[in-house]
């Protein structure tokens, strides 16, 4: 993938009348959007991001978190002006207190942005794949879900719904 080129999920889209009942299946969009790094030295993780690779403060996020719903760990966002890093306090009880079984904030995760969340998850479902439903927990007006890997690593995939995707 080349710098901010979207990724396409598979399955790619159907011709009318093909597949079960005669649907047409769209495709979704996927960006890499960011890489969450979990540490409890969060204010060191932001100033070594920042002073030896270079990375950017991305200030439009801090205004947008939740805080309430589950995790109110300090959080630095830092950018490339392409992806972002969030760099986030480790939080091994969020899965505990959200009743979700996976928890993203434990190892840290990859993410990816999609334009049609809903249709993401029947895909996930069509594939087998379990995953854990966060909704807008974190980030106002994201619809978030996370699931693993083959090796279990977690990985989210969400959809920015407040108007304003960065």
């Amino acid at each position: 993938m080349r710098g901010g080129d979207p990724l396409y999920c598979l399955p790619q889209p159907r011709q009318p009348g093909a597949g079960t009942g005669g649907e047409e299946r769209q495709d979704m969009k996927l960006k890499l959007h960011h890489v969450n790094f979990c540490s409890t030295r969060v204010a060191e993780m932001d100033a070594f991001y920042r002073s030896v690779l270079g990375l950017e403060t991305e200030p439009s996020l801090q205004a947008s978190r939740v805080t309430q719903e589950g995790y109110a760990g300090k959080v630095a966002f830092v950018t490339d002006g392409t992806t972002q890093l969030h760099l986030a306090e480790r939080d091994l009880d969020v899965g505990f207190r959200t009743g979700h079984v996976i928890n993203p904030l434990e190892r840290g995760h990859i993410a990816f942005r999609t334009d049609d969340i809903e249709a993401f998850k029947a895909h996930l479902r069509q594939q087998g794949i379990q995953f854990s439903d966060y909704g807008a927990w974190a980030m106002n007006g994201w619809a978030q879900i996370f699931f693993h890997d083959p090796e279990g690593n977690v990985v989210e995939v969400h959809e920015d719904r407040s108007g304003k995707a960065e």
